[in-house]
């Protein structure tokens, strides 16, 4: 779902830098990128989760607290 969002936002923001609509297009380009964001540290964290190793800055600056 991800990708999809990603790559339908990204294909928006081009169209609206062809035809000059820069504040939508910026707005458009970092949605696509924060899916982008949320894709790389997705799969990082199944990496993680298979191979035990855990030094990935994506998943440092995101850490999820488990203590209560």
């Amino acid at each position: 779902m991800c990708l999809i969002i990603t790559i339908i936002m990204f294909g928006l923001a081009i169209q609206n830098f062809i035809d000059s609509n820069w504040l939508t297009g910026i707005l458009e380009l970092s949605v696509s990128f924060g899916f982008i964001f949320l894709l790389l540290r997705n799969i990082e964290q199944v990496r993680c989760e298979k191979t035990g190793k855990c030094n990935h800055f994506i998943l440092k600056l995101f850490k999820k607290d488990t203590e209560q």
